[in-house]
């Protein structure tokens, strides 16, 4: 017989994954095509104040327009300055505070490493978050560009339609607003909802140091040695 490679578990979760990505296509597009073109739909009636004070507060003019080329430099510095920080944000962690455990920063080139990847929304870890990232790096780095690169992806997409579509005009719609309204008005909420599923279920989330657990009876793992590939050793009989 040959491997089994799924359970029906498995695959009763993916056909659950996909049922629901299929149900939420055409609603929740419709609802981020109303965001990114600003109809006056409730959610931005109800965001109209936060937006405009975001707005303000870093100076921007959401009414300008900007060509391809303008929007795609801001787009590429804003990433450009979030990698920066995010690097800058670990390899300063063991001297920043919420670091209970006093984790000692990352190597440069794993710090390099965890900054493209999360800024590229590919999220590439080589090493354990609970053992190697502060809680400051973990919620003021890590999770702010899963948010930030999240955007950046459906900007990218959404600009893309736009630019097919005004194939008569020459701008493509401003970056930092439309930045900030798949932010504020498309993954906030779902996060928010999401958080709330995980605090109804026990999920700890605080600042406090980790806690030592002394086991009532000891454990003993029996780990399968491996070579330097970490493939299997055999002995002669296999």
């Amino acid at each position: 017989a040959g491997e089994i490679l799924m359970t029906v578990e498995s695959w009763g979760l993916l056909a659950l994954f996909l049922g629901i990505a299929f149900l939420c296509v055409k609603p929740l597009g419709l609802y981020i095509a109303n965001v990114m073109e600003g109809a006056p739909i409730w959610p931005l009636r109800a965001g109209r104040r936060v937006e405009a004070g975001i707005y303000r507060l870093c100076g921007i003019d959401p009414a300008e327009e900007m060509g391809w080329k303008r929007y795609a430099v801001a787009l590429l510095v804003f990433n450009a300055l979030g990698a920066l920080l995010l690097y800058a944000l670990q390899r300063l962690q063991y001297w920043l505070p919420l670091n209970p455990q006093h984790f000692y920063a990352p190597s440069p080139d794993s710090a390099f490493d965890t900054a493209v990847s999360f800024i590229t929304n590919t999220n590439w870890q080589s090493y354990t978050p609970e053992t190697t990232m502060s809680y400051l790096t973990q919620m003021a780095g890590l999770a702010v560009q899963n948010f930030l690169s999240a955007a950046t992806g459906i900007v990218v997409a959404v600009v893309l339609i736009r630019g097919l579509a005004r194939h008569t005009t020459k701008t493509i719609g401003n970056f930092w607003r439309d930045l900030t309204r798949v932010t504020l008005y498309v993954l906030l909420p779902i996060a928010f909802v999401l958080a709330l599923v995980l605090v109804s279920q026990g999920v700890i989330q605080n600042f406090s140091p980790y806690k030592k657990v002394t086991l009532l009876e000891p454990v003993t793992y029996q780990q399968q040695k491996v070579d330097a590939a970490g493939n299997p050793v055999t002995d002669g009989a296999g």
